[in-house]
């Protein structure tokens, strides 16, 4: 049975998973830390609790209780990285390189977290710009309904937005509304049911 190769940027063949070494050693590693205890590991590590947190722009992230040996396994999951090629698969993803080989086209979900003022080019055109046309008219959408002027089919003012999706058509909906819960302006905003 033939192994695929994996194409990297700039000609790099990368392994398969199961092929890579960096892979094999974290294998080795979680059979040796799959059976340990997070009471053992705060009680043979007192500071574990601070030393494995971080936190920035208001975010707050705790690895503290993943039952792992925090040095080992992180350097062990950098070694994947670097073996990957994640540095720069994630440079051909700010690019706008055609990285997502089973559609054949650029991932662009840094687009639409850009600024109005970034370019980020795909086929020769810059993405940003058509990515902030959308949200522009998501917003206008948005403030119309909001406010009331944005009618129903009665005539009367929307009262409710019911969103039907399954699968990641209504999750990403769901965690969006949630995130933003805190952001609501006034009780006249629209309630959303799921």
């Amino acid at each position: 049975m033939a192994t695929s190769v994996v194409t990297g940027t700039k000609g790099r063949d990368v392994a398969p998973l199961p092929k890579r070494k960096a892979w094999k050693n974290l294998q080795t590693h979680y059979k040796k830390v799959r059976d340990l205890h997070l009471r053992n590991l705060f009680a043979d590590d007192r500071k574990r609790g601070e030393r494995m947190t971080a936190e920035a722009v208001g975010l707050f992230l705790d690895y503290s209780k993943k039952p792992h040996h925090p040095t080992k396994t992180i350097k062990l999951l950098i070694e994947l990285a670097e073996e990957s090629g994640l540095q720069s698969r994630i440079g051909a993803m700010f690019r706008g390189e055609k990285i997502n080989t089973t559609e054949k086209r650029a991932v662009l979900h840094v687009a639409l977290r850009a600024p109005k003022g970034a370019s980020i080019v795909v086929d020769g055109e810059n993405v940003v710009r058509q990515v902030h046309i959308v949200l522009d008219k998501m917003a206008q959408f948005s403030n119309r309904l909001r406010s009331g002027e944005w009618k129903g089919h009665t005539g009367k003012r929307i009262r409710n937005v019911i969103n039907i999706g399954i699968g990641g058509s209504d999750l990403g909906p769901v965690m969006g509304l949630r995130g933003a819960q805190a952001l609501q302006r006034s009780h006249h905003d629209v309630p959303v049911r799921f």
